[in-house]
């Protein structure tokens, strides 16, 4: 996938984090946070959006650098360790890009996005059972995060060849997206081969 393209997925959660950059609170907290009554400092919120910069630029190692600093002072909120893991899996260090996104599922236990990256790090990785646990564990949550949809419809197709479980996902994919013609195509090939 396109850096950009999850940014901007990992951005989506990263509302939370701009809207609530007023005064300094814990820096850990014992269980999951509700992200919108999280109120960060001014600074982490800045090298967030540097750090965030830095990816979209592709400036992997400075972006890493930035995001380890962003959660040693903010481990509350599962954006940071998103990104931090995109980083370091962008950079070719899969073993850290595990790490956080673990991180930030211990943050925000099922985090729609956190969940795909996982998967989708898993996928890579030739771990097809873990990454449709993951996929389908943050689906029973987020049935409509069409990234999470999309993507184990990829994997039930491509990598476990299971015909029925991918022209679901696409099927459901296509609800939400009537226009996107690639899975269209997909799912007409799908139909051809479940016949």
């Amino acid at each position: 996938m396109i850096v950009s393209k999850r940014l901007l997925a990992g951005l989506a959660c990263l509302t939370a984090l701009l809207l609530s950059a007023c005064a300094s609170g814990p820096k850990s907290a014992s269980g999951p946070v509700d992200p919108m009554n999280v109120s960060v400092s001014g600074s982490v919120n800045r090298d967030f959006l540097q750090a965030v910069d830095y990816l979209q630029g592709e400036r992997y190692p400075e972006a890493i650098e930035l995001l380890q600093s962003v959660v040693e002072r903010e481990q509350r909120l599962s954006a940071p360790y998103v990104n931090l893991g995109i980083a370091h899996f962008k950079n070719g260090d899969e073993k850290h890009a595990e790490e956080s996104f673990l991180e930030a599922l211990r943050a925000a236990p099922f985090d729609p996005v956190a969940s795909n990256e996982l998967a989708v790090l898993y996928r890579h990785q030739g771990r097809f059972d873990e990454a449709r646990k993951t996929y389908s564990d943050a689906l029973a949550l987020h049935p409509d995060h069409l990234p999470l949809v999309k993507n184990l419809g990829i994997l039930c197709d491509l990598y476990l060849q299971d015909v029925h479980c991918a022209l679901a996902q696409f099927e459901q994919y296509l609800k939400y997206q009537p226009d996107d013609r690639k899975v269209s195509i997909w799912v007409a090939d799908l139909k051809r081969r479940a016949n």
